[in-house]
């Protein structure tokens, strides 16, 4: 849409007067004025390319139908959606589109979610004229490692090409022959792989392009939607997590994944409507290898045990060594893959406490590129720093390995990735006690001698705060897999362990206290927050 500092114009839309800047188009003005008209092949992230047609619109005292995504709104002019000419003539547009179309919705992905099925039972309900055999093109063809074509049910809305050229700058896609064989497909000697194919299946309308890691999981109509953020960068991209409902209702059974997809979900000024491949399909992890009973390892070997033998032995370690005055002995690894939450109770904690070695560290960094994805694979170091936590846990693992630590907590993050496997495994033979919460296993969690699960960003509530200073929230989706707890609910349990005084209830309420206590924080409230996020104070 134009801006809104330009020139405004007024029209009528179905007998209502709006008014819009100039250079808005019909569509958008119809969206404005509660009257939104169907569309398969404009989207508001890409170049408008008017090819489908299903936008046709009245305009008084033009003879033909205006196809409302390209054109102009104009001061005065008179449009309506709704007149039986128009519905006509989107009727018309809808049987154009399905004489070569399959009746594949019992077998195909898109059911539920296809606009095909919709617009039908809204603009269609028609009586095929045409009678003789369908085109045949290619079915379940894969793109790429990513995408599966069906050749078939494309309508030619061109927005996979239109996002190839535009939003990745790869190209790969292309319209092919003509007429009613013209089909998309990837021009030759090129795969689709690049860092964000999986958007070209969000923005499909109908069947032709599906996810191969979905494909045939589950029926769209057994998912339930959370929005949330993505964990996988310091971007931070708004999405909506697909859970499957009747699993998360038996979360102790171990087959079967609770996460079906994520999706993006639009944030003009974090990732618009995308996201990266390294993120959408960076949820197994919800699921996979996760931690879920306590542990405490006895002659070598790791013990399923219960909340109340770790939490008292962990507690008594902490007590004896502040009653013998020697917590500085005592280091603290945070990660900055906790929320906002997280780690002011942790901050709080082991301030009340009285250690004073605590750091966090972030994961390994990646590759990153020009769109979206950040080489800093955690989303919440921005968090940690606005709290005033000192990064890097190297010059405590050797202080470890020198025997001046005799206790070191680990939160989440697996230190072999930083430090490789022999240092930390002589760090840890060195101590007295190496203590891990955490959501999966890994390295480190296999050297601990107690092992306490936490709850992953699926199934919690909270905050992270973007590479852009941006707090944005986390919904809970899921219920805690197995004994899995919150990272402020162990502490909180080990606070009552250690008669300190702090009381920790639940998200809200702790991100209201934080909100409070740090100046960068101040004034937000989850309310504030809401679904876009807010920047925190300089």
């Amino acid at each position: 849409m134009a801006d809104a500092t330009s020139k405004q114009i007024t029209l009528t839309v179905d007998g209502k007067p709006i008014t819009v800047p100039d250079g808005t188009t019909i569509l958008q003005a119809c969206e404005k004025a509660g009257s939104p008209v169907p569309f398969y092949c404009y989207h508001p992230g890409l170049s408008i390319a008017g090819n489908c047609r299903i936008c046709l619109v009245e305009v008084a005292n033009t003879p033909k139908l205006q196809i409302a995504c390209y054109t102009r709104a104009a001061e005065g002019m008179v449009v309506n959606t709704t007149s039986d000419k128009t519905l006509s003539g989107r009727k018309d547009v809808l049987e154009f589109l399905l004489i070569n179309h399959p009746l594949d919705c019992p077998v195909c992905d898109q059911a539920g979610e296809c606009w095909l099925q919709d617009y039908y039972m809204q603009h269609g309900l028609y009586d095929p004229k045409f009678n003789e055999t369908k085109n045949k093109k290619p079915k379940a063809v894969p793109l790429g490692p990513t995408v599966m074509l069906d050749a078939e049910r494309c309508i030619l809305c061109s927005r996979c090409v239109r996002f190839t050229d535009e939003i990745t700058k790869t190209g790969e896609f292309g319209i092919f022959n003509r007429g009613d064989h013209s089909e998309i497909g990837l021009h030759p000697g090129t795969t689709l792989d690049n860092n964000y194919s999986g958007n070209v299946v969000d923005i499909c309308p109908v069947g032709a392009l599906t996810d191969r890691d979905f494909r045939f999981k589950c029926r769209v109509w057994y998912l339930g939607s959370t929005n949330s953020v993505c964990p996988g960068c310091s971007r931070g991209c708004n999405i909506q997590i697909h859970n499957n409902r009747e699993r998360d209702l038996r979360p102790h059974i171990a087959d079967g994944a609770r996460v079906m997809r994520l999706k993006p979900r639009y944030n003009a000024d974090v990732n618009q409507w995308w996201m990266c491949d390294t993120g959408r399909y960076g949820y197994k992890s919800i699921d996979e290898n996760r931690l879920i009973a306590v542990q405490i390892k006895t002659d070598g070997t790791l013990r399923n045990s219960a909340w109340g033998e770790a939490l008292d032995l962990v507690g008594g370690t902490l007590q004896r060594l502040q009653q013998g005055k020697q917590l500085d002995q005592v280091g603290v690894v945070l990660s900055s893959q906790l929320t906002n939450e997280d780690l002011y109770v942790a901050k709080r904690f082991f301030t009340t406490l009285g250690v004073t070695q605590v750091v966090f560290q972030r994961p390994k960094a990646g590759a990153s590129d020009a769109l979206l994805l950040q080489a800093d694979r955690s989303p919440n170091a921005k968090g940690a720093q606005t709290l005033g936590i000192t990064e890097g846990a190297q010059p405590l693992l050797e202080k470890a390995a020198k025997k001046q630590l005799r206790l070191l907590i680990v939160f989440t993050q697996d230190l072999t990735e930083i430090v490789g496997d022999a240092q930390l495994r002589g760090a840890a033979n060195a101590l007295e006690q190496l203590i891990f919460i955490g959501t999966n296993t890994n390295k480190t969690a296999e050297l601990a001698h107690v092992v306490l699960p936490s709850t992953v960003y699926a199934e919690k509530d909270g905050t992270f705060t973007n590479f852009q200073g941006r707090v944005q929230r986390l919904n809970a989706a899921l219920s805690p897999l197995g004994e899995a707890r919150a990272e402020w609910e162990i502490l909180s349990a080990l606070a009552t362990t250690l008669n300190l005084n702090l009381t920790f209830t639940d998200a809200p309420s702790i991100f209201t206290d934080l909100a409070k206590a740090e100046p960068a924080f101040q004034g937000l409230s989850y309310q504030i927050i809401g679904e876009q996020g807010a920047i925190l104070h300089a």
